[in-house]
């Protein structure tokens, strides 16, 4: 994990909002939903681990869950205690070595650390370490970076290559093996999976993987997204097509996020 690149990338404080609009409030609702299909009822025990500067942890607590939120950089931490004080046990904290107590917890959101681990027994580390804590029967949550993002989304749609040049190089190294390196100063860094491997990682930890779905699929290219979004009867029609396609075998890499649900046997 390229931990100077990470910090520089999340200094930049875009994290903070980047789940309220455009595809990134796509990929927070459809993560809540489908969450919710299997989350125990409130006030169950989650931990938000990699929980960054804290969006589902502040859905945690407005649905009446008892959170513990675990992160590697200081000032996310330091956002999540403004927000909410004692009421969440908020700390520093490495995905791959947990400060909590074995089968403390009813489910764990893995929904960030999975991108900047590229070494894949660190993956497996935090994969190993979401199962110790959580309970026999207990659900972990962790999302993935698809290997096609780069280009689908940060080439053909953001176009990112027209600014950053080597952006180009960066895609087709990506895909090649899956380590996605910063085209600026502080930009991302991380990891990207292709469906298969993710689906090998969830197994290879232990875990009962339950479910493999692509959460935004093509809603990221939809140029008039935002306007949709504010459209009741627009916005119930995409979410109903991305429900519709969201499990289908040769579309989960195409959205820039998948979402593994699984069960501690």
């Amino acid at each position: 994990m390229a931990e100077r690149e990470l910090h520089a990338y999340y200094a930049r404080d875009e994290e903070r909002d980047r789940l309220a609009s455009g595809v990134g409030l796509v990929e927070f609702v459809r993560t809540v939903e489908v969450l919710e299909r299997t989350l125990p009822a409130p006030s169950a025990v989650i931990a938000d681990v990699g929980g960054g500067p804290g969006r589902y942890t502040d859905w945690l607590v407005d649905r009446g869950y008892d959170v513990a939120h675990r992160d590697l950089v200081a000032h996310h931490v330091e956002q999540v205690r403004d927000r909410h004080g004692a009421r969440v046990n908020s700390a520093t904290g490495d995905a791959r070595a947990l400060d909590l107590d074995d089968d403390a917890f009813d489910a764990v959101l893995l929904l960030g650390p999975l991108y900047h681990l590229e070494d894949p027994d660190d993956r497996l580390l935090a994969l190993r370490e979401a199962r110790r804590v959580v309970r026999p029967g207990g659900r972990v949550y962790a999302a993935a970076i698809s290997r096609f993002a780069p280009r689908l989304d940060g080439m053909l749609v953001q176009r990112f290559h027209l600014k950053y040049p080597v952006m180009a190089d960066m895609v087709d190294d990506a895909e090649r093996t899956g380590r996605m390196r910063p085209v600026h100063e502080a930009g991302f860094n991380g990891y990207a999976h292709t469906p298969e491997d993710f689906r090998d990682e969830m197994m290879a930890s232990g875990l009962v993987l339950e479910s493999l779905v692509s959460l935004e699929s093509v809603a990221f290219a939809l140029c008039d997204l935002d306007a949709r979004l504010d459209d009741p009867s627009e916005r119930a029609l995409l979410l109903d097509v991305l429900r519709a396609v969201e499990s289908v075998p040769s579309l989960l890499g195409v959205g820039p996020h998948m979402l593994a649900t699984a069960r501690k046997g």
